[in-house]
């Protein structure tokens, strides 16, 4: 079998303030998403969202069902939305072949039984996903960067000048509850989702990328009145519940992916936290 989906279990903002390093990296952190020929991920309470990585190197690799979800295909009552952040690649998806490029998105509906991921010619295929639980079906859609509702915010005095792709949002696709989208922060800055902010009727899951070798993320999370950090290497993520703030400054500029599951599909609803009242 070609897919590998681990469970974590929701976790209560009292508990998480007596975790020490290793048990919020256990609980929070994906380290490891892209595995050769391998679907790889977490199946996370916070709303039952699925987070992980597709990473087809020699051949293709298809989207079967799990353990977890105690049905016949893997989008029976699911719906998944793919970014790619490798090289350009074939997603067949109930025998249709779509091409979708680097930093292109892919929406894919309840209902739709055979998805089979191709390996780049290079086999430098790396898609990152989500998935969520559907009350409907929604048509398969690419979305292209030229496609998506694109806003540039902040400023390189603040260190945090960066532009956000709002890619599977209501304004762009239909979906059920997933959003997902792309922010890239211009050279010279580092800080992401500053002013920080929570909102309870969705959780989120960040993953980052175009990362040196050399570069890493600190992940701000937990409480406003009581953050916590874990750092993070290129194509990691991190899960962050209803309750936490989610926010990250870096040792270089990057890319980070951003993925939310829950009631509200207003891309606005946050509840903001201003810098000097974090603690």
């Amino acid at each position: 079998m070609s897919i590998s989906i681990q469970t974590r279990y929701s976790s209560h903002p009292e508990d998480f303030s007596i975790y020490n390093t290793d048990e919020i990296r256990e609980k929070y952190l994906l380290e490891d998403i892209f595995v050769p020929n391998q679907i790889t991920g977490v199946y996370t309470m916070e709303d039952r969202l699925i987070v992980g990585g597709i990473h087809p190197v020699d051949k293709p690799v298809q989207l079967e069902t799990i353990d977890q979800l105690k049905s016949p295909y893997f989008l029976e009552r699911r719906e998944i939305g793919i970014i790619n952040v490798g090289e350009s690649c074939i997603i067949e998806v109930d025998g249709e072949s779509i091409s979708l490029g680097r930093k292109e998105a892919l929406y894919i509906g309840k209902g739709v039984q055979n998805v089979v991921f191709h390996p780049a010619s290079d086999g430098r295929t790396l898609l990152y996903f989500n998935s969520a639980p559907a009350h409907c079906s929604y048509p398969t859609r690419k979305i292209t960067q030229a496609d998506a509702e694109t806003v540039t915010l902040g400023s390189l005095e603040n260190s945090n000048h960066r532009t956000i792709y709002k890619l599977l949002v209501n304004s762009v696709v239909k979906t059920c509850q997933l959003q997902m989208g792309m922010t890239e922060l211009k050279p010279g800055s580092v800080w992401n989702t500053m002013p920080a902010h929570v909102h309870d009727r969705r959780m989120e899951a960040y993953f980052y990328f175009d990362l040196k070798e050399e570069n890493v993320v600190s992940h701000f999370m937990g409480a406003p009145d009581e953050t916590r950090h874990i750092w993070l290497k290129n194509h990691q993520a991190v899960i962050s519940p209803v309750w936490s703030i989610h926010s990250g400054a870096g040792t270089s500029n990057y890319t980070f992916i951003w993925g939310m599951a829950g009631e509200n599909m207003d891309y606005g609803d946050m509840d903001m936290v201003k810098p000097s009242e974090l603690k």
